[in-house]
């Protein structure tokens, strides 16, 4: 079973999403890592997700998608396509996971995480 274990705002202005988001909600955010600030939401003890702000890509530029972990990332993305999805970015590799992003067949942008 997939599961949603974080989420993307994607902006083509990061450094303000970021500084509005500290300053309204709290949020934690982490200097830029590949484009990037990884971002705590909340303490652990309390239900939730965290998340990233990144510049968006050409392929994306502003919006929210969300992350959901995977066993398999290759049959998740045979699985996806195979139900209508489309491949927005196919599978990446960095140093502790893959990354993919797809759109269901809504028009919905989600990625897809596997751990190493």
């Amino acid at each position: 079973m997939g599961r949603v274990i974080g989420f993307e705002l994607n902006s083509q202005e990061p450094e303000k999403a970021a500084e509005f988001y500290a300053k309204v909600f709290g949020w934690e955010v982490a200097a830029p890592n590949w484009e990037y600030r990884a971002v705590t939401t909340g303490d652990d003890k309390n239900s939730g997700i965290n998340g990233g702000i990144a510049k968006g890509p050409h392929d994306y530029p502003f919006g929210t998608r969300i992350q959901i972990e995977v066993d398999s990332i290759d049959e998740a993305i045979a699985k996806a396509k195979h139900n209508g999805a489309i491949i927005v970015r196919d599978k990446m590799e960095f140093d502790e996971f893959y990354l993919a992003y797809m759109v269901d067949p809504t028009g919905l942008g989600f990625g897809l995480i596997q751990n190493k």
